[in-house]
């Protein structure tokens, strides 16, 4: 009975080992686990990247992306000048992505499709957070990072319209805070649900902590603002197939459209203007500093959204940042 026990547990490990492999890749907590699940390869690697996924099978941001390129785009942001002083940090970035890791952010395709996103979110971020000028010292794209708020905020951006989901809180203001910037309760309120953070009721903690800045920044870039459309990480890295509404409406699976479904209107549908313009630039200024090059960006009917349609008109809709 003992040696026919001993038998089954050497036959269990067997196929467990079967099912699960370790790849080493340099520091011990970096190692991928990987085992299969239903004819799929998922892995586990390391802190950056805790949950079983086909992502995690893949590099983890801080392999490609490290502080030093962090400086380098935003070697600004500490300047005196600058109105956020020691706010913006890389490993704030870092713990914050790796609650989407899993998900695809970052860790999505092979290594230059990874670095594109990175580049493509931080490139909204730089622009959205930017207190750069033409003739500014270092040029008018080193400067993201330099805010975390409204500085002159003309309302509290209360909409009495969602008073039974998401009300106002006596007191509290729901002017633009964090990486992508948030404005109006609704949003304040969605995405403190997403993260389990009562921000409808405390919107500053977003101006406070620089991680949960950063996390509802990628939460928003995850997440579609309506269920029947896609989130702009979707759109970036190909997983959304416009339909042939979108077809007409001009909105392609491109970094252009990246901004539609951010911005709507606010940006996209009105020719060739600077508050576009902007944001194509900061990405192919990172993509040039994280030494991709702008030339994998594609043309430049890609990075457009002048003549597109916005998924949500400004008329039926409260946007997430403007």
């Amino acid at each position: 009975m003992g040696m026919c026990r001993g038998i089954l547990v050497i036959l269990i490990v067997i196929l467990v080992l079967g099912n699960l492999s370790v790849i080493c890749d340099g520091d011990e907590s970096e190692k991928t686990l990987v085992k299969t699940v239903r004819g799929q390869k998922v892995c586990i690697r390391g802190w950056e990247c805790k949950t079983w996924s086909k992502y995690c099978c893949n590099q983890t941001i801080s392999d490609f992306f490290q502080v030093y390129q962090f400086e380098n785009l935003f070697s600004k942001r500490n300047t005196p000048v600058a109105h956020a002083v020691g706010f913006w940090d890389y490993e704030s970035f870092i713990i914050a992505s790796a609650d989407f890791q899993h998900l695809g952010f970052g860790t999505t395709g092979g290594k230059t499709m990874q670095m594109k996103e990175v580049a493509a979110f931080l490139g909204h971020v730089g622009c959205k957070t930017s207190c750069g000028y033409g003739v500014a010292t270092g040029g008018p794209f080193a400067w993201g990072l330099c805010y975390n708020r409204e500085m002159s905020p003309s309302q509290s951006y209360c909409d009495d319209t969602y008073k039974y989901t998401y009300p106002c809180s006596p007191g509290a203001e729901y002017y633009g805070r964090g990486a992508l910037p948030i404005y109006w309760n609704v949003n304040y309120g969605a995405t403190g649900e997403a993260l389990k953070v009562d921000l409808l009721s405390h919107p500053e903690y977003i101006e406070q902590n620089a991680t949960l800045a950063f996390q509802a920044a990628i939460w928003r870039w995850m997440t579609p603002v309506k269920k029947n459309q896609p989130s702009a990480h979707d759109i970036f890295v190909g997983n959304w197939k416009p339909s042939k509404n979108d077809t007409l409406a001009k909105r392609t699976p491109t970094f252009g459209t990246t901004m539609n479904v951010l911005y709507g209107d606010f940006v996209c549908g009105q020719g060739d203007v600077d508050a576009m313009n902007n944001i194509v630039s900061h990405y192919l200024y990172y993509l040039d500093l994280m030494g991709i090059g702008r030339e994998e960006a594609g043309p430049h009917n890609e990075l457009t959204c002048a003549e597109q349609k916005a998924f949500n008109p400004t008329s039926t809709t409260t946007t997430a940042s403007s």
